[in-house]
């Protein structure tokens, strides 16, 4: 059903190709929110700490996973321009490489745990007990990344070569073994050792090794677009080069966005205090679950972009884009107004208890974000578009000028000076979101015109 060739993404209907290609993504990225809700209600057992021990966590996470962010992205957007461009061998070749480049960072990232994650943790939270359990918790999640990696760099190829439902099913292996055994490995269910917040990052690291099992199971087995050859295994640095200079603008980009989201959060909780961090954190965890189908979508973009660049089709690289925003700002505009007609339940869904001003905080700003959600499909799809034509840097320059540039000033400026409170915090994020869409649209109408896709295909041709 979701079977999408070579010859579809370069030469068939694009919708049909799009949808298909970005369906098993969407449902990839539902599986991963599920995890996540259900890692949170085992871990829930273990008592508030336990909880805010993986709170403390994520964002330093984010941080660090970054450079493997960034290789993912390199490694797919290479692997698809070679592929439309009918070199399979180098596409094969790419994913093997990026397989090593993130085993490489992963395990200099358990050393940098180990030595460093109680340090860190004393700087940002006072009680001992949620650091002892973060450091402990933050040491399994750094072996959880090693594990990953083999699942992650195939991951690459089989949506590089545009075989996403491969990809699903790897994923959700990885998934499926992680809730399966989270409450084996956290309470010691018969055979287990009993591990607390560790065996949540071991489950989950085990679901990856199984996981990367499958991918290769299945690369191996030579019935699918991506497989492993023999000639997959050989090595050059000038292929480990060009993943890294594709991925590094990815980087920085996500850099500057979780650096600047920790601003964000820390003038939230000066403006607010508990009320508008419990608001603001409402509504950044209905954003996530609302903006699965355009991170699935924007991906399925970026390998049709980057097959079509590769095959010296520009103009459907450029109409895969167009009609990606098309699809998304649709699909988010529906989901922004049922968020705006249902703020008291949505709210309500997430803290049964929430009343007084943390409450009508969270309604303002469940209410507000929603007018600015059709600008994400522009954002993502665009910037998706323009990383599968091999430039990168300019999702980087627009997330930069994004949140350092429009975000964080107005945030700043109606706080302190125009003494608007929180709800300053919840227009900037918006209104900065929806200047990063208009922005980026215009930019794309002009560096189209301007033959930007023609001229990614010539340079990808040359190499």
């Amino acid at each position: 059903m979701f079977d999408v060739s070579n010859e579809d993404i370069t030469q068939g209907p694009i919708p049909r190709t799009l949808v298909l290609l970005a369906l098993p993504l969407v449902a990839q990225n539902f599986a991963l929110v599920a995890q996540q809700v259900i890692d949170t209600f085992w871990v829930g057992r273990l008592g508030t700490d336990a909880v805010a021990a993986i709170g403390l966590v994520i964002p330093i996470g984010a941080l660090l996973t970054i450079p493997i962010t960034a290789i993912f992205v390199g490694s797919q957007v290479t692997s698809s321009q070679h592929v439309g461009a009918d070199e399979e061998a180098l596409a094969r070749r790419t994913p093997v490489h990026a397989v090593v480049l993130m085993l490489l960072i992963s395990t200099v990232l358990v050393g940098v745990v180990y030595f460093f994650a109680e340090p860190v943790l004393k700087q940002l939270y006072p009680t001992a007990s949620v650091i002892e359990l973060g450091a402990t918790y933050m040491f399994g999640w750094s072996l959880s990344l090693v594990m990953s990696s083999l699942s992650d760099g195939l991951e690459s190829g089989f949506v590089g070569f545009g075989d996403t439902r491969s990809a699903f099913l790897v994923n959700l292996t990885a998934i499926g073994l992680n809730v399966v055994l989270d409450p084996f490995f956290i309470f010691g269910w018969g055979p287990f050792p009993e591990w607390g917040v560790f065996g949540a990052a071991i489950a989950t690291g085990v679901g990856y090794a199984g996981g990367g099992l499958l991918a290769v199971a299945i690369a191996l087995s030579g019935r699918t677009s991506f497989s492993l050859r023999r000639d997959a295994f050989w090595f050059g640095r000038d292929m480990f080069g060009q993943i890294i200079r594709t991925g590094s603008p990815i980087a920085a980009k996500n850099a500057g966005r979780q650096i600047a989201r920790a601003v964000m959060i820390s003038i939230v909780t000066l403006a607010g205090g508990a009320a508008g961090i419990a608001a603001y954190t409402v509504g950044a965890r209905l954003s996530t679950v609302a903006f699965v189908p355009i991170q699935g979508l924007s991906s399925a973009t970026t390998s049709v972009v980057g097959q079509n660049i590769g095959a010296d089709e520009p103009e459907r690289a450029a109409a895969a884009t167009r009609f990606g925003v098309l699809l998304g700002a649709v699909a988010l505009g529906v989901i922004g107004l049922f968020q705006w007609t249902s703020p008291t339940l949505l709210a309500q869904t997430f803290i049964p208890e929430i009343s007084g001003q943390t409450l009508t905080w969270t309604i303002d700003y469940l209410r507000i974000l929603a007018y600015g959600y059709w600008a994400f499909a522009f954002i993502y799809v665009i910037e998706a578009g323009f990383s599968g034509a091999g430039r990168t840097d300019l999702s980087m320059y627009s997330t930069l000028v994004q949140y350092w540039v429009v975000r964080l000033p107005i945030a700043v400026v109606g706080v302190y000076v125009l003494s608007m409170g929180v709800h300053a915090v919840f227009w900037a994020v918006t209104l900065s979101n929806v200047a990063a869409a208009i922005g980026l649209f215009v930019f794309y109408r002009f560096s189209t015109s301007r033959g930007l896709f023609s001229e990614s295909s010539e340079s990808a041709s040359a190499d």
